[in-house]
């Protein structure tokens, strides 16, 4: 499982791997993957530009690796919790999982925003197989809060609807880390209720 790769306390120390996927996060969210090079990277580590070939392939290499890992560890994080919780249950674990992803990884957020077109194609390809597989388990938690009649477009469209809700961290503003938090969690929880409420009409 992934390590999110914020700067928190008391983390265990990254590998070199995780140190340059971490930074490149920053930098790529920061600048755009475009006009950050590869000695940009390195150097922020104390790598030559070079040094960095031992680890990726290139800069390409390392952007499809930092999005298809942080993709696998969310779609790990779900089946977890909807083997371990009924999908009647799900719902709060899952809105909790993704809410803390959100706000330790505002950098990753942004960089899949905007760069994921930079990526490899099969790395392209391989990340949103994996967001839907994501976004499937989404709509089942959310389906088995009301029932079988409830139309599969709507869920979906709801579910995309709260994630981006969620997703929207980089644009916060200052609040605290626990305050935002807080707020996403309430704030998706009530769009997803108030979804269920209005089609039981």
């Amino acid at each position: 499982m992934i390590e999110t790769w914020s700067a928190r306390p008391k983390r265990p120390r990254l590998s070199r791997r995780d140190e340059l996927l971490s930074v490149a996060a920053d930098l790529f969210a920061e600048r755009g993957f475009a006009k950050v090079t590869v000695d940009d990277i390195g150097n922020a580590v104390g790598l030559s530009g070079p040094a960095l070939y031992h680890h990726f392939d290139g800069k390409e290499s390392l952007l499809g690796e930092m999005l298809v890992r942080i993709s696998e560890s969310l779609l790990e994080k779900a089946t977890t919790i909807v083997d371990n919780v009924p999908l009647g249950d799900a719902l709060d674990p899952i809105i909790a999982m993704h809410v803390d992803f959100a706000v330790d990884n505002r950098s990753l957020i942004t960089v899949h925003f905007r760069d994921l077109v930079h990526a490899r194609k099969n790395d392209q390809g391989r990340v949103k197989e994996l967001q839907g597989a994501y976004v499937d388990i989404w709509v089942d938690i959310v389906a088995a809060r009301h029932g079988p009649e409830l139309d599969a477009k709507d869920v979906r469209a709801a579910v995309h609807a709260v994630l981006g809700l969620i997703n929207s961290t980089p644009f916060s503003g200052r609040l605290r880390r626990d305050a935002l938090a807080a707020l996403l969690r309430t704030m998706a929880a009530g769009s997803i209720t108030a979804f269920l409420a209005a089609h039981s009409i």
